[in-house]
């Protein structure tokens, strides 16, 4: 006769129960998402093509107050503050954030303007507080806002709907209830136009750099390391960098993804080994047009005839060129 099988202990499908019921939409959204999304490498500034100036400037604003307080601290200089970079999509605003992080060693946050904006009365405002004091328990920390101006948008544009928000924004960077020190907030836009005035004085975004599209030393950096791990022949990237003028880094990416694609399906139907030519990228790019055209264009109109407080002198220098 078999022995018995051991008795189990029935799931505790009530308390299971109860603990999803108890769980927020979003909060079992978050749970899945930290669950199922592979975690993302730091990089660092040896990850980025060109911007040697920008960077330079966010090492003196950033990095050195966090790896040497105590020089800093002499001319009552604290690690934290605001940098608000602004320039066309795709020029790296938000790869420049991630490795400011990384090259600092600090946690890195990333807010969406759907981290933030809620329906109910009261709820924006809250989740916004709330992604400070989160920032604030793990710093050091670098806090990034992108596409801001949906955040903090001109109080006199958006109307008094959008206010309360602007007015938390602007009290969680003065740190007036709150210590910021070793909090970093870097902010990105594309429409700096439309950020409210308030967010730029100092103390707050202390810092409004200019990402401008990558030069011709920064598109030859870009193109080799979008290439990087591809199979290639030798290729000439200073000559493709003289093809690409005002391309953004995303165009320069799109280059090398369009042109793989048409080496993939070489090799598909021949069957042969294939890998990236010149004349593939070339052919690429004659077939490509600089995706910042047009947001340089609006942006002329701003340098040339609203910038009486020298917010977009870079900017002008840059069109000057």
């Amino acid at each position: 006769m078999p022995a018995p099988l051991p008795s189990v202990s029935p799931p505790k499908t009530a308390q299971i129960r109860d603990t999803v019921e108890a769980l927020t939409s979003e909060e079992i959204q978050a749970a899945v998402r930290d669950a199922t999304e592979p975690a993302v490498p730091p990089i660092t500034f040896k990850d980025i093509g060109g911007m040697t100036e920008v960077i330079e400037r966010i090492r003196m604003n950033i990095i050195y107050p966090f790896k040497n307080p105590g020089v800093f601290q002499k001319f009552n200089r604290t690690a934290g503050g605001g940098i608000l970079l602004y320039g066309p999509p795709g020029c790296g605003k938000t790869h420049i954030a991630r490795a400011t992080a990384g090259e600092c060693r600090a946690t890195f946050l990333s807010i969406a303007i759907t981290d933030v904006l809620s329906k109910w009365i009261g709820e924006s405002e809250r989740h916004l507080h709330d992604l400070f004091q989160t920032a604030r328990i793990q710093a050091p920390a670098v806090l990034f806002i992108d596409e801001i101006d949906a955040i903090g948008m001109n109080r006199h544009d958006a109307g008094g709907s959008s206010s309360p928000l602007v007015n938390v924004l602007l009290t969680e960077m003065d740190g007036i209830a709150a210590d910021n020190t070793n909090l970093m907030v870097l902010a990105a836009t594309n429409s700096p136009w439309r950020v409210d005035n308030a967010l730029r004085r100092p103390g707050r975004f202390d810092r409004v750099l200019f990402v401008p599209p990558p030069d011709a030393v920064g598109r030859a950096a870009i193109l080799e390391i979008s290439l990087r791990g591809m199979p290639h022949e030798s290729l000439d990237l200073q000559k493709l960098a003289k093809q690409t003028d005002q391309f953004s880094g995303a165009d320069l990416r799109a280059v090398v993804t369009r042109a793989a694609e048409q080496a993939i399906l070489t090799e598909m139907q021949t069957g042969r080994e294939s890998r990236l030519t010149q004349r593939m990228l070339t052919e690429t790019i004659a077939m490509m047009r600089p995706s910042t055209t047009e947001w340089l264009e609006t942006a002329r109109n701003y340098a040339s005839y609203a910038n009486r407080s020298g917010f977009y002198d870079e900017l002008a220098a840059y069109l000057e060129r």
